[in-house]
């Protein structure tokens, strides 16, 4: 009968006892295992999880705070451009990377995100520039990425069309032009114009402008022009002339040209003086222009404090023809505002200069087109580019002149003179600006303003310059005063003044009569 209680053997029970402990352990392992991945997700969720309106203001007013405590150093990682479908993306990297780069705090990369923005509106490529910041690689702290989204033009042709009236020399014309944005995705800018004078004035034009290649630094602009212009009531010759310009470097103070023309001068009139019928037939203009600009003042129309300084050099004749114009040409203009503290008034000061050293110099006289001539509305206050303006004068009215050939008796009493011009030429401008006292002229931007004018030209070749001297040359200076009142309108900028010449007999002023108004002078421009 078998046992009914048997023992068991502990040498037998002990693998099963071991082979449950580690079914057991196996269990925990796994259940440990699942709940770290379960941890694991949770944490995945948290990491992931979008942050809540509260927390995103939470850690910007804290960076607010830290930006007005001091700098907040930041590292830019990488810049991201976005909305490009025409335009290459280089342009875009050529006007924002190396500014976004350098910034090495927030309050720097905002600032330049602002100019950025700013530059990349003025290349009239893109409806909107919108730039934000993101936060960088994990791995790298500190860091952040730079996002440009650009939406292009939808609409990249664009026209104008206007009629411009010289009082002065009571003559019209009609303008218009055509542009087109972005033809090849270099950010080109494509135009065309056409003028046309009510004095038998014309001109045909076509240009295009790179603002970036990749070879090189600065713009490049190509234009082709033909163009005639009449000059019979003043120097009585004609000047056609067909060309191209090159602009070769150009940024914020310097600038560097090239022109080349086939020029024409003919006198339909055969009335024309015989200094300048010594000048008529072709010429070649083969010249390099370098300009250097800088202006520091607060206003282009109505400057009220700073200083503007213009130089321009240039040399024609580089051309291996014998009809090339061979001449080097040198102007300055210098301008300063002296605010005076009430009525918005100030004072303008300028002088400006010029001198031409033509081929021959002392045997051979310049080319008419190339002279200086003295005269017109132009406002000597805005217009900045060497001696030209002369208020009170009328266009090419100050200077040598020849009288012109007589062709019949019966004319004698109306033949008139050539205006010459010459190769030195002098300018000085005194104008004191005020506001009206009217309240609502001063909300308008309307005001007044006082000066005097004078100036000479003088010619220097043709054996001229053994005869010149500098006491006859300051005593044959011509001057004027006036008074004008500015209304500055939204397109353009028109002045209404009265100016009186003046002459110097005997050691004493008079004055010229003189009936009625200088003509309107309207000036494109943009008032600040």
């Amino acid at each position: 009968m078998p046992d009914p209680d048997p023992k068991l053997d502990p040498k037998n029970q002990q693998p099963d006892n071991a082979n449950d402990l580690d079914e057991e352990d196996d269990v925990l392992e796994e259940d440990d295992d699942e709940e770290e991945d379960d941890d694991e997700e949770e944490d995945d969720d948290v990491l992931f999880e979008p942050a809540t309106p509260r927390a995103v203001k939470l850690k910007m007013d804290a960076l607010v705070r830290r930006m007005l405590i001091g700098p907040v150093s930041i590292h830019v990682h990488d810049v991201i451009i976005k909305g490009n479908t025409k335009t290459k993306g280089y342009i875009i990297e050529a006007e924002a990377l190396e500014a976004l780069k350098k910034a090495n705090t927030m309050q720097e990369l905002l600032r330049a995100s602002n100019a950025v923005n700013s530059r990349l509106k003025l290349l009239g490529l893109f409806d909107s520039v919108m730039i934000t910041l993101d936060s960088g690689p994990l791995e790298i702290p500190g860091s952040t990425n730079v996002i440009i989204e650009v939406e292009e033009a939808r609409n990249r042709l664009s026209g104008e069309i206007g009629a411009y009236t010289k009082a002065e020399a009571k003559s019209s014309s009609v303008e218009g032009s055509v542009k087109y944005k972005n033809l090849l995705g270099y950010g080109d800018l494509w135009d065309g114009s056409i003028a046309y004078g009510f004095d038998h004035s014309a001109e045909v034009s076509a240009g295009v402008y790179l603002p970036r290649l990749k070879a090189l630094v600065a713009p490049v602009t190509a234009r082709v022009d033909l163009w005639t212009e009449d000059w019979l009531k003043f120097s009585s010759y004609k000047e056609q002339s067909i060309g191209l310009s090159l602009g070769l470097f150009s940024n914020r103070y310097h600038n560097l040209e090239y022109h080349l023309a086939w020029r024409t001068l003919t006198d339909p009139s055969q009335m024309s003086s015989s200094s300048v019928r010594m000048q008529l037939g072709h010429n070649l203009l083969s010249s390099l222009k370098y300009t250097l600009k800088i202006d520091r003042r607060n206003s282009l129309v109505r400057p009220t404090r700073g200083y503007a300084f213009v130089s321009k050099t240039q040399i024609g004749g580089l051309a291996p023809d014998s009809y090339s114009l061979r001449f080097l040409r040198q102007e300055f203009d210098l301008r300063y505002a002296i605010p005076l503290g009430f009525y918005h008034a100030a004072l303008n000061f300028g002088i400006s200069s010029g001198v031409i050293c033509g081929n021959g110099f002392l045997n051979k006289s310049t080319a008419p087109p190339e002279r200086f001539f003295l005269g017109g509305n132009l406002s000597p206050v805005s217009a900045l580019g060497g001696p030209k303006a002369l208020w009170g004068f009328k266009t090419r009215g100050l200077g040598p002149c020849e009288p012109r050939r007589q062709v019949s008796n019966e004319n004698a009493n109306a033949v008139g003179s050539d205006f010459l011009g010459g190769e030195l030429a002098i300018t000085a401008l005194a104008d004191l600006s005020f506001d009206l006292p009217s309240r609502w002229f001063r909300e308008k931007g309307i005001h007044a303003h006082l000066f005097a004018c004078a100036g000479n030209v003088a010619k220097l070749t043709v054996n001229e310059c053994q005869n010149f001297s500098i006491q006859k040359f300051k005593e044959s200076f011509r001057s004027s005063v006036g008074v004008g009142i500015v209304i500055p309108i939204s397109l353009f900028c028109m002045e209404v003044s009265f100016s009186v010449p003046l002459f110097k007999i005997s050691k004493q002023w008079r004055m010229v009569k003189h009936t009625g108004f200088i003509p309107f002078r309207v000036d494109n421009c943009l008032y600040h």
